[in-house]
C-alpha cells in the first residue's frame, strides 16, 4: 500500500494519527513522525526499526518546524507524501468570548499547518508521485454551536489546501482533504454532547490509509453523516439558523 514511500505525518502520538502511523508502517512506509509527546513515537521506532525518523516538536513554533524540515532533508532528501493531521479543539462560550482561545486554535490548526507546508513543499517537489494530505473536518460543511474557533480554523485550512490544489497541479503535486465525522480520540472523549455515527480512531485511520494510494480529492466519512451535513448546508439560511438554535446551549449550559 505505501511500500517504501517517505511520509511526514504530524500529530502522530495519539488518535487517528497514531493509528495511521501504525497502518502505514505495517504497509512498509518510512515515516517521519511529529508530535509534542515523544514517547509514543519512540515506541513505534522501536517496533519498526529502520522505518521511523523521529522529528518531534511544537509545530506552532515556525523555527522548530524549519528545523524538522532540515532534519528530514538531511535524512531522506525528499518526501513522497505529507499528512497534516495535527490539530486541537476548544469550544467557545459566547457569554465570555475569549479571543485568546480563538488564537490558540487557529495557531494550531491553521498556522502550524502553514509552517509545515513551507518546509514540506520543497521536499515534495523532489519526491515520487508527491501527495499532500490535510485533515480538515466535516464541521466545515455546516456551522455548529460552540465550534466557532475550531470550525473557522478548519474552514481556513480547507480553503488553503483547495487553493494549493489548483496552484500545485502544474507541478504534479496532488492534494487530498480528509473530512472526518465524529471519531473517538483524546480530543473528543471530553465532549458532553451526542456524537452520532461515531467511529473508532482505528477504523477511521484504516479507512483513510486504504484510499491514499488513489490520491482522491477528498476522503469524507461516515457517508450518511457527511450526506446529511451537506444536505443541511443547502437549506435556506434562516432554516439552518433555526435548526442550529435547537442544538445550542441555554444560559444554564443545557441543550435548548
Amino acid at each position: 500500500m505505501a511500500d517504501g514511500r517517505r511520509i511526514w505525518l504530524t500529530g502522530a502520538s495519539s488518535g487517528i494519527g497514531a493509528h495511521m502511523a501504525q497502518t502505514l508502517l505495517e504497509g512498509g512506509a518510512r515515516l517521519a513522525l511529529s508530535a509534542r509527546t515523544l514517547e509514543p513515537l519512540k515506541a513505534l521506532a522501536d517496533r519498526y526499526p529502520g522505518q521511523v525518523l523521529l522529528v518531534p516538536g511544537d509545530l506552532t513554533d515556525s523555527a522548530q518546524v524549519r528545523e524538522i524540515g532540515k532534519r528530514i532533508a538531511q535524512a531522506w532528501g525528499a518526501l513522497d507524501s505529507v499528512i497534516l493531521n495535527a490539530g486541537t479543539c476548544e469550544y467557545v462560550d459566547v457569554r465570555q468570548f475569549d479571543a485568546a482561545l480563538v488564537e490558540r486554535v487557529v495557531r494550531t490548526n491553521l498556522l502550524a499547518s502553514s509552517y509545515c507546508l513551507e518546509s514540506a513543499l520543497p521536499l515534495l517537489r523532489a519526491g515520487s508521485r508527491p501527495h499532500l494530505v490535510g485533515v480538515v473536518s466535516s464541521v466545515t460543511y455546516w456551522a455548529l454551536p460552540r465550534a466557532e474557533a475550531y470550525g473557522a480554523s478548519k474552514a481556513g485550512l480547507r480553503y488553503l489546501l483547495e487553493s494549493l490544489r489548483i496552484d500545485l497541479a502544474q507541478e504534479g503535486i496532488d492534494v487530498t482533504l480528509v473530512s472526518p465525522g465524529f471519531v473517538d480520540t483524546p480530543l473528543t472523549e471530553n465532549n458532553d454532547f451526542p456524537m452520532p455515527m461515531r467511529w473508532s480512531a482505528q477504523k477511521a485511520a484504516r479507512h483513510i490509509c486504504q484510499r491514499l494510494d488513489k490520491h482522491p480529492l477528498e476522503i469524507a466519512f461516515p457517508t450518511v453523516f457527511i450526506a446529511t451535513l451537506r444536505l443541511l448546508a443547502n437549506l435556506p439560511k434562516r432554516l439552518q439558523v433555526a435548526l442550529g438554535k435547537r442544538l445550542a446551549r441555554t444560559s444554564d449550559g443545557k441543550p435548548s
